[in-house]
């Protein structure tokens, strides 16, 4: 299918490569020049402008917006209600807040443009091949018709068309409490065996973890690439930043009145890093580096 990409960040340029291998049409766009040249090898067409993403498309226009949450993806949503057609159609395939994906919603459906949020996991592996996608999105028959691009780049059973607008997003946001959660769990083990008696090889540790046992997983996998590249993780800080996510999951809980225990601990946890170096902290700190590529502090 035909579509344009806005957002050539490391998600961005990784959906890009994923959806052209996958014989779908990509019109790029960003505003990084080394952003664009690398979109161009792949073989998108590269654009300058917004204007001429919607000039280069076909009826129904297709535009997967990649960008930060908040004011640039507010920005863009703005600008693009302003010079899409109606049936056109917009995916926020980012990590917006859903409050905010309603109220895209609103801005866009006002001028009849369709309008998916979408919550895109599996980091920049899976956005390159065998992706994760939550959608939601008020038209059915508009996801009928978008859901082709879905399915090329998915994991087989890795895409799931949750119901009204905001639900996407929603559904994105509770996994990455989720995510929380698992990760300080894992950090914690590793953290008593860092502080036990016994001398344990980390990277095996983690890759008897994660073959057979009960917490196999890709996070432990993640956790064995980590320390295959720094055994006791000396060279960086155990400094957890966090992206929002888990504080959205934590205060959509509170107002619900739905005890979420572990995924608040986990989020306090990671405040606390920010003020002392922890080991806890440098496990889940490379593990974010390891699927995310997020900044980890080195020492």
């Amino acid at each position: 299918m035909d579509l344009a990409m806005i957002g050539l960040g490391k998600m961005g340029i990784n959906l890009s490569e994923n959806l052209i291998r996958n014989d779908n049409n990509v019109v790029a766009y960003d505003l990084n020049e080394d952003a664009k040249k690398a979109a161009v090898k792949l073989g998108a067409k590269v654009v300058d402008s917004l204007e001429e993403v919607v000039i280069s498309l076909k009826r129904p226009r297709i535009i997967w917006v990649m960008l930060p949450a908040g004011k640039p993806t507010d920005k863009t949503i703005l600008e693009l209600s302003k010079i899409l057609d109606s049936d056109d159609i917009v995916i926020d395939g980012g990590n917006s807040f859903y409050q905010d994906s309603l109220r895209h919603n609103q801005i866009l459906s006002g001028e009849d443009i369709k309008f998916f949020d979408c919550g895109t996991s599996g980091g920049q592996s899976g956005a390159n091949k065998d992706g994760n996608f939550m959608i939601g999105g008020d038209d059915y028959e508009a996801f009928k018709y978008i859901e082709p691009i879905f399915k090329s780049i998915a994991e087989k059973d890795g895409y799931l068309y949750t119901g009204k607008a905001g639900s996407g997003h929603y559904l994105k946001m509770v996994h990455n409490g989720i995510e929380y959660g698992m990760m300080e769990s894992i950090a914690e083990g590793f953290d008593v065996l860092e502080h036990s008696q016994f001398k344990y090889d980390n990277e095996a540790v983690a890759k008897v973890w994660s073959n057979g046992s009960v917490i196999r997983g890709w996070l432990m996998e993640l956790a064995q690439d980590a320390f295959s590249n720094d055994k006791n993780l000396e060279h960086i800080k155990g400094v957890m930043h966090s992206s929002g996510e888990g504080k959205w999951t934590l205060d959509e809980a509170l107002k619900l009145q739905v005890p979420t225990p572990v995924i608040g601990m986990s989020l306090m946890m990671r405040y606390r890093s920010l003020e002392d170096d922890t080991f806890t902290g440098k496990v889940v700190s490379a593990l974010r580096n390891e699927f995310g590529g997020h900044a980890i502090e080195k020492k």
